[in-house]
């Protein structure tokens, strides 16, 4: 069960619901700093403090093989990726509209308080999914899809694929088996070769046009 610590928990099992809590508080803060940051190499650098956190709340839930796969694709592969096509993309392709920043972080709280919302409606086994767990989710869930929408940048909407996924990754966590983690470790192979497709593509966008800018695909004429 992954509920609360009493007084006669043992002294490992506290530490470990305290680094819980911890790691899904600073999950929601890093979406909002998400949310609010304009420049990519800043973004970049919470893409891989997420799948730090990630990696560390699976340590407290005894998923140690899960955790190290987690800490190598999420914490350091997925941003070691972002950052060599960072390196190849010009100086203003790196920067966000400050009016869609502001917009972002407004959803991002409207998202914060309907996942909270939602958590108190829906009916499940209780136990199942630890406090918080369940919003901090939703609500990672709910800024990579803003990130998706919101932002104009092809390689901003990859950060907020890798976001979204982290969302989707957390609601998995407390549905993990002995046969789920097989499951987990074959999403993060299918997240891998995804962006490293996206990695690609905007290198070649960058190469073949002035801006990596999506909205201004609707110019192309055939």
């Amino acid at each position: 069960s992954y509920g609360h610590a009493d007084a006669h928990s043992h002294p490992g099992e506290v530490a470990m619901t305290t680094l819980l809590q911890s790691c899904l508080f600073l999950l929601v803060l890093s979406n909002f700093l998400l949310l609010a940051t304009r420049r990519v190499p800043g973004m970049t650098r919470l893409t891989a403090l997420q799948g730090l956190l990630l990696a560390a709340l699976l340590l407290s839930l005894d998923h140690a093989l899960l955790a190290g796969a987690v800490l190598l694709i999420k914490g350091m592969l997925l941003p070691g990726m972002l950052w060599r096509t960072q390196k190849r993309l010009p100086a203003d392709a790196l920067v966000c509209p400050a009016h869609r920043v502001g917009l972002g972080v407004l959803a991002g709280m409207a998202g914060l308080i309907f996942s909270i919302w939602l958590e108190g409606k829906l009916v499940m086994p209780l136990g199942l999914y630890p406090t918080l767990l369940l919003p901090t989710g939703l609500a990672t869930l709910f800024c990579g899809l803003i990130l998706i929408v919101g932002r104009i940048k092809a390689i901003t909407q990859v950060i907020g694929y890798l976001v979204a996924e982290n969302g989707i990754f957390l609601l998995g966590v407390p549905l993990m088996t002995t046969g789920t983690v097989w499951f987990e470790l074959a999403l993060l192979l299918d997240v891998f070769v995804a962006v490293f497709v996206m990695g690609i593509a905007i290198n070649y966008i960058s190469d073949s046009f002035a801006s990596i800018d999506v909205a201004r695909f609707r110019s192309l004429r055939d």
